[in-house]
């Protein structure tokens, strides 16, 4: 190996929020945000909520002479909204869609829909060698999104977001360690004091861009969604006056490599020389110092953090609360279904009986007796989807919180 082993990578992560029909000036900032990328010039850019196809194919077009490798990830009814531009040929991808994802009957927050995932590049930074690597480095960057929270004073999807960041974090720890780098993107939809963020960063490993930057510039906290962008709905920060901080860019290093966050930015608010933003999420934008050591550093991806037991602890009796609602919501579903059914089969036999005779001076109510089959048919088709819905729901609380149990149970048998 000759040279510097080092290179510095640059990434840049944005939510952006472009809904076709939906969003505010969706055209105007999807181009802002092409422009960016191609005058920064980053390593690797990945963005979520690019809900429509199209604006992809915008993007890819115009960033095809800086960026010639990107993907995009579909998923579910109305896509995943994730895609990957890079300088570096990708290797290979995986998509994988969490088991819980939100509710289909919450129609007003759409998240179900989306089937949101999480998503992994294999790059070849091979074009590094240049730059005095010396060799071809695998670094899979992984995007994501989680649910969004919606309420935190009575966060129903608690549950279902704690399943997923489990799911991101053994998928990490099963997926990367043939990988020289681990890399994270993306809106994980949590606070970073929050059990979901402590269960991903204490079970993997990884480490906070933010927290490590050597160098930071940007929105105060290193918040993404603040009160001063025009998009954001204000009453929701309410409680946060400085704003939350909920995308991250997320590292670790794994075989005989270092890195170091040299600098993280944000962006502030309109875009330069524009009134708007990019989106209601400001971009994070990091510089990663990656090292080659002259000794592998092993590749495991451990749960070295004392308090560890704690935050599988917290999570489980978590997803063990949302256990319970899903099997009251089970329970009330197929009840509602019996009780349809048994409608159904009364009305049957008022109609066997009138048509037997035994009502012969009386006129038989066709329309009211349609209106109500057609009544107790719909009740029974819905009942019956919700009560299968939430028996998957069950099953899948039930796995993970078995799945927590036996890792409670080996971190307290390790010496």
């Amino acid at each position: 190996m000759e040279g510097d082993p080092t290179l510095r990578l640059r990434v840049f992560d944005l939510n952006c929020w472009a809904i076709r029909y939906l969003s505010k000036r969706r055209q105007e900032r999807v181009r802002l945000i092409g422009d960016t990328l191609r005058r920064e010039s980053f390593d690797l850019v990945l963005l979520q909520e690019v809900w429509s196809e199209r604006d992809y194919s915008d993007l890819k077009a115009k960033l095809g002479g800086c960026y010639p490798f990107s993907h995009y990830f579909r998923s579910g009814v109305i896509g995943s909204g994730l895609c990957v531009f890079s300088r570096f040929p990708i290797l290979d991808t995986l998509l994988y869609q969490y088991s819980l994802n939100g509710y289909p009957y919450m129609l007003q927050h759409g998240d179900w829909f989306c089937g949101k995932p999480q998503r992994d590049c294999l790059e070849g930074l091979g074009g590094f060698a240049g730059a005095g690597m010396g060799v071809t480095t695998t670094l899979p960057p992984c995007s994501c999104q989680l649910h969004a929270e919606y309420c935190r004073e009575k966060d129903a999807y608690l549950p279902h977001r704690l399943v997923q960041a489990w799911e991101l974090a053994q998928f990490i720890r099963h997926t990367s360690k043939a990988a020289d780098v681990v890399l994270l993107g993306g809106d994980l939809n949590m606070h970073p004091e929050d059990v979901g963020i402590r269960l991903l960063r204490g079970w993997t490993g990884l480490r906070d861009a933010f927290a490590e930057a050597t160098r930071f510039e940007g929105c105060e906290d290193g918040c993404t969604l603040v009160p001063n962008n025009c998009f954001t709905v204000k009453a929701e920060l309410l409680p946060f006056p400085l704003g939350i901080r909920i995308d991250y860019i997320l590292y670790k290093a794994i075989s005989s490599f270092t890195v170091k966050c040299e600098e993280l930015k944000t962006t502030t608010g309109t875009a330069p020389g524009m009134d708007i933003p990019f989106s209601d999420h400001e971009a994070v934008m990091a510089t990663l110092h990656i090292q080659r050591q002259g000794q592998a550093a092993g590749a495991n991806l451990g749960t070295a953090e004392p308090t560890l037991v704690d935050v599988v602890t917290e999570a489980r009796t978590e997803v063990g609360v949302g256990l319970r609602a899903a099997q009251r919501q089970r329970y009330s579903t197929g009840r509602m279904a019996v009780l349809a059914l048994l409608l159904l089969l009364l009305q049957a036999v008022a109609a066997l009986g009138a048509l037997a005779g035994l009502a012969a001076g009386q006129p038989f109510p066709k329309l009211s007796f349609s209106l109500l089959a057609f009544l107790a048919i719909g009740v029974l088709l819905l009942a019956t989807g919700l009560h299968l819905f939430h028996t998957m729901e069950v099953k899948m609380l039930q796995g993970t919180e078995e799945q927590m149990r036996m890792a409670l149970r080996a971190l307290q048998e390790r010496p």
